[in-house]
């Protein structure tokens, strides 16, 4: 982990994304410098785009293994506060000015539309620092909910996939209900995956018998 740290989310995700856009504007910025303007908003932000992909029923293979990474880098950097380890080169990497701004203004316009819906209240859940430990693992636990090797299982990418969204969405605007929301379906993926995980390994111990039982009643069918 770098020393940088982030903030603590206080400003309204559109007016914070803005003010970004204007600071890097006319100068190449670095890696390190952009997650310092953009602190803990922008990388929940950035977590729940990785985590929309999943929203559909099934997802494709090796989908969670590219982008599960990421999201659990990010979940750690919000349970301690920093921001991920990334190799230092790659941190003072200097970035396009023109890009970055770009990127900043779409992103800030459209957190602007969304904040009707997504607002500060309920600040417990996103204001203090223990609470803010709690999200963080909630977040990771989630990304390894999502990770776990059950392709083409129906909503077994999907259930973490919206609490990902959930828990980013709500610490990035402090929206305890939002937050909240996004703890129901942590558990309620909790125990979906759990359950498939048990069941596969329980298939797997008795795939013997499994093949066995199979073989039988397909021999009924043929001399029946």
């Amino acid at each position: 982990m770098t020393a940088v740290h982030f903030r603590n989310p206080e400003k309204r995700l559109s007016v914070a994304l803005a003010e970004t856009a204007a600071a890097v504007q006319g100068h190449a910025v670095t890696l390190r410098e952009l997650l310092g303007y953009v602190g803990e908003q922008g990388m929940l932000v950035f977590c729940a785009i990785l985590a929309a992909p999943f929203l559909l029923p099934v997802s494709l293979p090796f989908m969670s293994t590219v982008l599960g990474p990421p999201m659990f880098l990010i979940g750690l950097a919000v349970t301690m506060n920093r921001v991920p380890w990334l190799p230092e080169r790659f941190l003072d990497h200097a970035l396009p000015s023109a890009t970055v701004q770009h990127v900043l203004e779409r992103l800030a316009g459209w957190s602007e539309r969304v904040e009707h819906l997504i607002k500060p209240r309920w600040l417990g859940l996103s204001g203090p620092a223990g609470i803010n430990v709690l999200n963080g693992l909630c977040l990771v636990l989630s990304v390894l909910l999502l990770m776990a090797p059950l392709p083409f299982v129906p909503l077994a990418n999907t259930l973490p996939g919206v609490a990902i969204i959930l828990l980013a969405l709500g610490m990035a605007e402090r929206d305890g209900v939002v937050i909240a929301f996004g703890y129901l379906f942590t558990l309620v993926s909790a125990a979906y995956v759990g359950v498939l995980m048990v069941l596969v390994i329980h298939v797997g111990m008795h795939a013997g018998a499994a093949l066995e039982l199979l073989r039988q009643w397909w021999e009924q069918v043929g001399t029946g």
